[in-house]
């Protein structure tokens, strides 16, 4: 399989897992403390990787641009913490929607701190999938509540914490990326979290556990996706998750998409479609 394609099923792969997450959380609710939340989701992350925490202790392999792990720990914290307050508030499509201004920010950052080519065709799929998301939002129409103010403070901050990523995966393991984020965004949330704190009940305990399993596999496989294919050419395929994300908040949550929601829809699959199409093309020219 190209590298290409490798790069755009972990990325679908990695797509399908946040949904459930996001399922998962909006299951969970707003009675627990949207801080706390994510602290004790990000620690159950940091224990599932300590095997391999002690294998590195043991051979002495550190991380080698750990200025680079805390700042993604820094800025991935601020937004999942947001996250977790967008979710138990307002319906899972517009969170997800609302988070797709996130990749306008990556292909620019991506474009000027890691050096990647815009080519027409991702700026064009870009463009267009966001159309789709804002089609979804209607801004203006309805008034922006609490919940879709944090989740536009936490795309840019994604944004980020995705380039960085990115560059790590040049020096980094995909398992290690993924660990170390756990590990600096539990102790950046750990402050606040205890500020907060309360105990939780065992089924707050379990759903919080599950997140960690699957958000885990979730950003293990996105890291994988980054080794293979450029951020740019990624993106379209990440607006796929706002179709996944609409069925189970249909089917799950009785959350009934209205028409707006199916034209967005349409535009993103379209957006998809076209890239990978593109990309198919340009492989066989080679």
């Amino acid at each position: 399989m190209p590298d290409q394609a490798k790069g755009i099923f972990w990325s679908l792969v990695a797509g399908v897992l946040f949904v459930g997450v996001t399922g998962i959380v909006r299951h969970l609710g707003s009675d627990m403390n949207a801080v706390q939340s994510a602290f004790i989701r990000y620690v159950f992350g940091t224990l599932l990787f300590l095997p391999l925490y002690l294998q590195l202790m043991r051979a002495r392999t550190y991380p080698r641009q750990i200025g680079l792990h805390v700042l993604r720990g820094l800025v991935h914290g601020v937004g999942v913490m947001l996250w977790f307050y967008a979710m138990a508030r307002i319906p899972i499509a517009e969170v997800t929607a609302i988070g797709f201004s996130a990749p306008i920010f990556v292909t620019i950052g991506a474009a000027m701190f890691l050096g990647e080519r815009l080519h027409a065709r991702r700026i064009t799929a870009v463009v267009f999938g966001f159309a789709g998301a804002i089609v979804i939002l209607r801004p203006g129409v309805e008034a922006i509540q609490a919940g879709a103010l944090a989740q536009l403070v936490a795309a840019p901050l994604f944004a980020i914490s995705m380039i960085v990523a990115k560059q790590l995966s040049r020096t980094e393991s995909s398992a290690a990326i993924v660990a170390y984020l756990s590990v600096f965004v539990a102790l950046v949330l750990a402050p606040p979290a205890m500020m907060v704190w309360r105990t939780p009940t065992l089924e707050e305990t379990f759903w919080l556990f599950l997140t960690a399993v699957v958000a885990t596999a979730g950003h293990y496989a996105l890291t994988l996706s980054f080794k293979y294919a450029e951020l740019t050419v990624l993106q379209p395929f990440t607006f796929l998750q706002l179709v996944w994300a609409t069925l189970l908040g249909y089917y799950v949550f009785a959350e009934v998409p209205d028409a707006f929601t199916w034209v967005g829809g349409i535009l993103i699959v379209a957006s998809a479609s076209y890239i990978a199409h593109r990309e198919a093309q340009l492989r066989e020219r080679k």
